[in-house]
């Protein structure tokens, strides 16, 4: 007999029968950040993957991000298109493994790469990444480093440019999706709950794994919007209305930070060339670069 599938997300009652505690615990759980969740049409649910790495890391005998080897130099989680130019470019020598924020910290985790892109937006929603990174990675040997902030928002296709002020006007109109897993996919939903949109109403014609990709699939007409990049908006001429500025920070291993990979990543994105490109990117802000926004 067929296993059933392992549900990607689990609600309020399945999480209680998890941990056996009573569902008025998770809703304090969930309500003061200590655990992974994702607000959708008004439901909490947890997503499977997190809720795993969470219960692993809060046991002594969980994985741990250190244990034994060199980790390969693959930067892992959320694609940010200025950071991908920029690994290119220093010729650092890093592979790259995107697919995601919470992908990222995942593999991540699990020893898979040196560092992780992440923009993840709290569940008090007054910063980004620092409470999920802690939660994943207190006492470990790991770094919370500022890359950059980034302003988000609708990315229209040229006939909706004049028509849309915000989600509702979306409704009726072919979408492109972010996978899931990804930062952009969550921070998507609270703002259609923040917004008291129902996602069933905004057609979804494509799921897009990278930034990339949803910008494109709006600028070659397979869809008329997409919850993108202002600096890809402006690339290929498409219409863009701002909804949030967001912090793009990296986890880090600090073993691996001081490999070759990683010191010429970071000495190019110190060089006057990285500087010029942000300036010349509409939407990115690059003054906190570097800054340590936790330390494990």
């Amino acid at each position: 007999m067929t296993e059933p599938a392992t549900p990607e997300f689990l609600t309020v009652p399945e999480l209680a029968a998890l941990l056996r505690i009573k569902e008025r615990k998770v809703y304090d759980l969930a309500a003061s950040g200590d655990v992974p969740c994702s607000r959708a049409t008004g439901k909490l649910l947890f997503p499977a993957a997190e809720i795993r790495d969470w219960i692993a890391g809060a046991s002594s005998g969980g994985a741990h991000v250190d244990a034994g080897g060199n980790r390969p130099a693959i930067l892992l989680g959320s694609h940010d298109p200025l950071l991908e130019w920029a690994v290119r470019q220093s010729q650092c020598g890093m592979a790259t493994f995107l697919d995601g924020s919470h992908d990222g910290l995942s593999r991540f985790r699990a020893g898979a790469g040196i560092a992780a892109g992440v923009h993840i937006r709290d569940a008090d929603g007054d910063d980004w990444n620092v409470a999920q990174v802690a939660r994943l990675f207190a006492g470990k040997n790991v770094a919370l480093i500022a890359f950059a902030r980034r302003r988000r928002g609708l990315v229209l296709g040229r006939d909706l440019a004049d028509k849309v002020r915000g989600p509702a006007d979306l409704c009726g109109h072919d979408f492109v999706a972010r996978q899931a897993d990804s930062g952009t996919e969550r921070l998507w939903g609270d703002i259609l709950e923040e917004s008291r949109v129902n996602p069933d109403d905004i057609p979804v014609v494509e799921t897009a794994r990278s930034e990339m990709d949803a910008v494109f699939a709006v600028a070659s007409g397979t869809a008329r919007a997409t919850f993108g990049l202002e600096p890809l908006a402006r690339q290929f001429g498409l219409g863009f209305v701002p909804m949030i500025e967001e912090r793009f920070d990296l986890v880090v291993d600090r073993k691996a930070w001081f490999d070759p990979p990683m010191q010429r990543l970071l000495g190019f994105l110190h060089d006057a060339a990285f500087a010029a490109k942000a300036k010349a990117s509409p939407g990115y802000d690059i003054a906190d670069l570097g800054q340590v926004r936790w330390n494990g």
